[in-house]
């Protein structure tokens, strides 16, 4: 991870830092990496969404544990010490300026520690649409509607989900959310 952290720029390394902060503080649903990577690559730099991901998992363990054990800005750095020597210098830099601007606002509740495996809504996109034909019908004819979430996982990683649906199945969709929206409205 430390030869990938070494090729991003330090003013991406630290806007990937800040917004792992703003997830942990519950600021923002996720990191949207696969825009910052696009960003990245777009300076010139060459990685991939998946390497960035791992140094967004690090970094988000990274801070959440600096969290958990309410570690100073120097007792985080000279936890990092041994990694020191492998972490490019801008990047422990990075690491403690945002760490001392921002990392006490960190809140760790229990609930917090405990929500590890559920991943959190971030938007919705839908469209209808209708098939014509195809190689081996002439005239099909046949709606669907097809969706697409959104979601940021438990780590934060903003990820879109799509699929398709009959003109059936999306029925017995809505009719379940009308079931989940009656039942909220009694709460």
């Amino acid at each position: 991870a430390a030869d990938k952290i070494r090729l991003i720029p330090q003013d991406f390394f630290a806007e990937l830092c800040e917004q792992i902060i703003q997830h942990l503080n519950h600021k923002i649903p996720g990191v949207n990496t696969a825009e910052l990577c696009q960003r990245i690559q777009t300076s010139g730099v060459e990685i991939n969404i998946g390497d960035l991901a791992k140094i967004a998992n690090i970094l988000s363990f990274l801070f959440s544990t600096a969290a958990r054990n309410n570690l100073s800005t120097e007792e985080l750095v000279t936890t990092l010490g041994s990694a020191v020597n492998t972490l490019p210098k801008h990047a422990v830099q990075v690491i403690r300026h945002v760490w001392n601007e921002q990392g006490k606002a960190i809140a760790v509740s229990e609930d917090a520690r405990n929500m590890a495996t559920v991943g959190q809504f971030v938007d919705m996109k839908w469209k209808l649409g209708v098939a014509m034909s195809s190689d081996t019908c002439r005239s099909l004819k046949y709606p669907y509607v097809t969706v697409t979430l959104t979601v940021a996982d438990p780590s934060g990683q903003i990820t879109d989900k799509s699929f398709e649906m009959t003109i059936p199945q999306f029925k017995n969709f809505f009719r379940q959310f009308k079931e989940m929206a009656s039942i909220l409205e009694t709460v």
